[in-house]
């Protein structure tokens, strides 16, 4: 009698779900606040990246370093419009201003920034890799988070994505340095 009904309580809840397809609230049971949290600090994290990245033709020649910034740039811009899909559809884009003025983990200050770009040749090279793996590896660490404590399916598989991404980058930045 037990097992009959539990049969049929799953059965109701399978028809009901199947029933509601798409409504509010089940998107709304697809994600949680940490995949807002993770989508809300990695945009302007991601948006940081790029703007390095923009910076490498005016500050060196060397073909590496050009062809790296290149490569970020073309995988970061992508992922910064998909972050920003999700947070329109799960009704939570009023929420990425508030999360992104929280401290993130390898994000460079303004003074970086502007260091940064009053340096050329050799000089910038060293202080564009060694801020870049530190920025990456805060996007790794805040990947983890992800993992962790996430449980949109979509931000999780970005998360693996950004992790095994950056990872690599940081062994290829670290090879650049010698």
């Amino acid at each position: 009698m037990r097992i009959r009904a539990l049969t049929v309580a799953a059965l109701g809840a399978v028809l009901t779900l199947s029933a509601c397809g798409g409504t509010p609230a089940q998107r709304q049971a697809q994600h949680n606040q940490a995949d807002v949290m993770f989508a809300s600090q990695m945009i302007p994290h991601h948006k940081q990246a790029v703007s390095m990245a923009d910076m490498v033709p005016a500050h060196t020649k060397d073909p590496k370093l050009r062809s790296l910034s290149e490569q970020i740039k073309k995988a970061q811009r992508p992922e910064i419009d998909t972050m920003s899909g999700w947070l329109d559809s799960w009704g939570a884009k009023d929420q990425a201003s508030e999360h992104s003025g929280h401290a993130m983990t390898g994000m460079m200050s303004e003074q970086d920034m502007s260091k940064l770009g009053t340096v050329n040749g050799k000089t910038f090279d060293t202080m564009w890799l060694d801020m870049m793996i530190k920025h990456h590896q805060g996007a790794v660490d805040m990947s983890n988070t992800e993992l962790q404590d996430g449980s949109a399916k979509e931000a999780k598989q970005l998360a693996r994505d950004i992790i095994g991404a950056q990872r690599k980058e940081i062994g290829t930045m670290r090879g650049m340095l010698g």
